[in-house]
């Protein structure tokens, strides 16, 4: 987190605006809250990615909560990706007519590029760079310095590292980073963090997730989180030596599931909600 702030203070003045990238399925769980005092009064443009993975009512409401300041994109589909160059210049109109008096209509743009790991950085440069211009993988940690990238729409970008803050306000706040892959699967208990999305899962998406696992929601009324995560191993027939169910590897489909929108497109976190969580400004 130290070297991604001093980059992101050093560069700071470098650019007209910083575009911060928040995962759609939980807006809340993924703003560093670092970020507004690193930037200050910068003008900013908020993205949602991964809205192809959200619910589209929810995300709806947190472009409402944002007041107009806030776009709904997804890398993969290209929804929205059109529209985040016209934003970002109504954003800095004021900028953008001072350019043009001095004789500089037309100049580019300049915004950094912020957000937590996996949430879409780099896939949105190569979008906007028209070609692969920065690394992609589906695992957090990828970029791990800044770059400067060229686009066709007026733009030049700053992508800086995806960066998590050192410590958590809340035990929840970590588990749905965690089930959104914005932490390393290879550092945690899988099972457990499986068993906590379950349980998610069944208080707010009941609908959803029983039915994608062909469950009978009324007798896991009383079920601990791990007695639902096996009932997932039962449906799906994972079982290992000795007839066990294999609650691993239930566990690890749950979470790609989770991740791939099969179980639904689902949001995790809605703007009125007050409890357990960070509030958006």
């Amino acid at each position: 987190m130290a070297k991604t702030r001093r980059l992101i203070t050093e560069n700071l003045s470098q650019v007209d605006a910083v575009i911060e990238l928040l995962d759609a399925r939980i807006p809340r769980s993924s703003k560093n809250p670092e970020i507004d005092k690193l930037i200050g009064t910068k003008p900013r443009l908020t993205l949602l990615t991964k809205s192809s993975l959200a619910d589209p009512a929810s995300t709806a409401k947190w472009i409402d909560a944002l007041h107009g300041s806030a776009l709904a994109v997804d890398t993969v589909t290209g929804d929205g990706i059109k529209s985040i160059a016209p934003t970002l210049k109504k954003i800095l109109a004021d900028k953008v007519r001072r350019y043009a008096e001095k004789g500089m209509e037309g100049r580019a743009l300049r915004a950094m590029i912020v957000g937590i790991p996996n949430v879409g950085k780099s896939s949105l440069v190569n979008r906007l760079g028209g070609g692969k211009k920065a690394r992609v993988e589906d695992r957090p940690g990828v970029t791990l310095t800044k770059q400067w990238v060229t686009t066709s729409v007026g733009i030049e970008l700053l992508d800086m590292p995806g960066v998590l803050w050192p410590k958590f306000d809340d035990r929840e706040t970590g588990e749905r980073l965690a089930y959104t892959g914005a932490i390393r699967d290879a550092i945690l208990d899988t099972e457990e963090l499986a068993s906590a999305l379950c349980r998610d899962l069944y208080r707010e998406h009941r609908d959803l997730f029983c039915t994608r696992y062909k469950l009978d929601a009324d007798a896991l009324a009383d079920a601990s989180p791990y007695d639902l995560l096996c009932a997932v191993a039962r449906k799906r027939g994972f079982l290992i030596s000795g007839g066990e169910l294999d609650t691993s590897r239930a566990a690890d489909i749950l979470l790609d599931e989770f991740r791939e929108a099969k179980i639904g497109r689902i949001t995790l976190e809605l703007p009125q909600e007050t409890g357990g969580g960070r509030s958006l400004s």
